[in-house]
Parts: C-alpha cells; sequence; structure tokens
C-alpha cells in the first residue's frame, strides 16, 4: 500500500467533494493513515456537519475541540445509553444475545456512575503506586527478551505483551492465558464485515460467548470468597454489581468494557509512540537527552495516537450547536482524533512535540462523567516503558511499512515492524 499516493489521492477526493457529501466514517482512511484532510477540511468549513447517507445511516460529526467538549460534558442532553457509543447502531433486540452487550460506559447517570463506582478503586492512586514495581519488573522482562539485531513486530512483542499481562494482574485471569484477553477485546471492537475475524459473525459470536463463559466461572469461584483486589471480586461484592451475573448480557459487556479499556489506549499508544520518534527523529533526540521529558511525551503520545478515534452520543433534545440544530433523536459522532488535531487549541497539531505544553489537554481519555477510568494506569505503563527503553536501546528503528486495522473506532496498529540498536 503506497501510502503518499493514497493521501494524496484522499486529499484530492475531499477537494473536489461538495461539503454535504463528506464521510470521514470511512474505514479506509483509517487503515490507509489518510484521513488528517478530511477532518481538517471539516473543522474549517463545518465544525458540526451532517452526513444524510452513510453506511451507518445519517449522523453529526462533531470535529473541533471546543464543539467535542460541548457534546462530552453535556450528559444530560447527549446519551450513550439510547443508542450505544459506537457510529454502528447496535443489533436489534432479537439477534444473538452475544453481540448485543452493554456496560457502565453505554449507560446514563445516575446507573453509570454507580456501577462505575464498583471497579474504580483498581486504579486509586494507592493501587497505582503499588502497581508500579510490577509493571517495570513486566517491562525489563519483556524488552530484555526481544531479539536484537532482528527485524520483528513490535505491536506482537511488546504493545500486546505488556497490556495482557496488566491485564491478567488487573483481573487475576490465568496467566498462561492472558493473550485471550487481547483476542477478545479484538473481536469486541472490529467492525462487523470490515475488521478480521468480525466478518465471520459466528466466530465472533463463539469468541464472545467464550469469553462470557470464562468469566461466569471466575464469578462463581470467586462470589463465595472473601473480597480481594481484582476486578472480578470488586463486581461480585458491590452492592451496585453483584447481581451482574443474573444480567448476562450486562456482566459480558462490563467486562469487556474493562478489558478493551485496559487493552486499547495502552497497547495503541505504545506502538503509535514508537512510529511517531522515527517520523520525528529530532524529537527522540530531544528525548535522548533530556529523559525528564518521559511524562509529557507520555500525553503527547496519547494526544498523536489518539486510540479511540471516536464516541457516539444520541441527542435526546433538540440542541443548538456550530450554529446547526441537532434534533432529538440524531447519532452524533464526537472524533477526538480530529479533535486533537485542533490548530486552534494544538500549533502544528499535525507534529509530534514531545515537549508540547499543553499535550495534557488532549481527548483521547474523553471528558465529563464518562472520562476514562484507566487514564492514569495507561499513564503510569507508558511512562515506565518509555524509561526501561531509554535504558536499553539508542533507537527502536521502524524497519518497513506499518499496518493499521480497518476500523473507524479504534485506531488500531497491527504491525510496527522494528530493528533494535543498543546503546
Amino acid at each position: 500500500m503506497d501510502t503518499i499516493a493514497d493521501a494524496a489521492a484522499d486529499a484530492g477526493e475531499v477537494d473536489r467533494l461538495p461539503l454535504e457529501e463528506i464521510d470521514v466514517s470511512q474505514p479506509h482512511l483509517f487503515r490507509n493513515d489518510t484521513w488528517r484532510p478530511w477532518f481538517a477540511r471539516l473543522r474549517r468549513e463545518a465544525p458540526v456537519h451532517y452526513v444524510a447517507d452513510s453506511p451507518t445511516g445519517p449522523f453529526w460529526s462533531v470535529t473541533t475541540h471546543e464543539t467535542i467538549m460541548a457534546v462530552d460534558t453535556n450528559h444530560k442532553a447527549f446519551s450513550s445509553e439510547a443508542k450505544g457509543i459506537a457510529i454502528v447502531d447496535p443489533p436489534p433486540a432479537d439477534s444473538q444475545a452475544v453481540l448485543r452487550s452493554k456496560s457502565f460506559i453505554t449507560l446514563d447517570e445516575p446507573k453509570h456512575g454507580e456501577q462505575r463506582k464498583a471497579v474504580s478503586p483498581s486504579v486509586a492512586p494507592q493501587n497505582l503506586k503499588n502497581f508500579e514495581p510490577l509493571i517495570r519488573e513486566r517491562a525489563a522482562d519483556i524488552l530484555d527478551s526481544l531479539p536484537v539485531g532482528e527485524t520483528f513486530n513490535w505491536v506482537d512483542k511488546v504493545s500486546v505483551e505488556l497490556t495482557a499481562r496488566m491485564l491478567a494482574t488487573l483481573f487475576d485471569f490465568p496467566y498462561e492465558n492472558r493473550r485471550d484477553l487481547i483476542r477478545w477485546s479484538d473481536l469486541a471492537t472490529a467492525i462487523p464485515g470490515v475488521t478480521g475475524e468480525a466478518n465471520d459473525m459466528e466466530a465472533r459470536r463463539n469468541g464472545l460467548l467464550e469469553c462470557a463463559m470464562t468469566f461466569f466461572g471466575l464469578w462463581n469461584e470467586r462470589a463465595p470468597l472473601p473480597p480481594s483486589s481484582d476486578l472480578i471480586s470488586m463486581l461480585a461484592h458491590n452492592e451496585a454489581t453483584r447481581g451482574l451475573n443474573k444480567d448476562p448480557i450486562t456482566m459480558l459487556g462490563t467486562i469487556l468494557l474493562l478489558i478493551v479499556g485496559g487493552n486499547d489506549t495502552t497497547r495503541n499508544s505504545i506502538s503509535g509512540g514508537v512510529v511517531a520518534l522515527n517520523q520525528y527523529p529530532e524529537q527522540y533526540d530531544k528525548l535522548r537527552a533530556d529523559p525528564s521529558l518521559i511524562p509529557n511525551m507520555v500525553s503527547e503520545m496519547i494526544r498523536w495516537q489518539t486510540p479511540v478515534i471516536h464516541m457516539r452520543r444520541t441527542a435526546l433534545e433538540d440542541v443548538e450547536l456550530g450554529g446547526k440544530t441537532i434534533r432529538a433523536g440524531d447519532k452524533v459522532i464526537m472524533w477526538y482524533l480530529s479533535g486533537n488535531r485542533d490548530e486552534s487549541v494544538f500549533p502544528d497539531a499535525d507534529d509530534f512535540i514531545i515537549d508540547r505544553p499543553n499535550a495534557r489537554h488532549h481527548l483521547s481519555f474523553g471528558f465529563g462523567v464518562h472520562r476514562c477510568m484507566g487514564n492514569r494506569l495507561a499513564e503510569l505503563q507508558l511512562r515506565i516503558l518509555w524509561e526501561e527503553i531509554l535504558k536499553r536501546f539508542h533507537t527502536v528503528e521502524v524497519a518497513g511499512p506499518v499496518e493499521r486495522s480497518s476500523n473507524n473506532f479504534i485506531r488500531g496498529i497491527v504491525d510496527v515492524p522494528v530493528r533494535l540498536h543498543p546503546h
């Protein structure tokens, strides 16, 4: 795939299209990494933009930092519960139940807050402090086992492996089966008919059913035991969530939410960070010269990568936004990826700048009541990983084409071929 040619073709196409025909949800824009001119035009000409016809039906695109914040913080007018959080509508009620899972991210207040509180202690400051030595030990073990002098896939050997180990810890999940958690996460976020195994709906159903049965078994083991600090025990013993096992759809959805939340931000920011430093080698030089920039660089990596491309809300009432009237029942898509490239907030927004003063103002974790619960854990893992990388390697060199997923929800990276250059 010639990404430069693809980008030129996409830029030319978006310039030729009438504004009302622009559809930024097309998966090829994210597979080819050619989305920038499409969102730039919407931010410039129509920050609140209506698409009357798309493969996922009509929707509003909200693309600037300001308009996204306005939607994300107004949970009274914009609902997560009405139609879910993705541009793809939920399956009909008469479809297979395992494909219709729901969780507290798809609930509105007060139910959302009640269930969220059940598991939020897992990422409380004291718990994060306790996690730090373990994360460092595992990062070091992963990095020390890498094949120096050979080309390998950074995503598989580092990004996925570190994430899988951390998820296994959070769930107290059988360590030898930790890659199952990543597989289930990928199935949960895949786009039917577009992404990998999701093309085979039967395989997807079976995979999610396997996930459900596995966690029902763990729940039944731990519910009779005294409470402990793993996520399953927390859910089984909290007043707001102890009955989830009687509601299989919601229980599966809650488990998948916690798996996906613990997987995608960290995993794809680890991969995207390596890509960014190779695209901007002067920033890699700056990092080597001053490792104290790592915490700020982590925020910039999360901004630049934007692991969750969009979130969906459904209008509960007529709302005026950006000079447009959004009607009750309309689908509203907050394009976090676009908001994080808003030049009015982030000068030279497409550039990766590790000492960017306002890098933490990114939208990648969302805002308001649905702000990502595990954001500090993701930052902690990224910070420790880069501290350990700098101890061992002068350069993690991207050694071939980067492969991305055809997904307009998760900005996934499948393959980053790299070679390591020790000090």
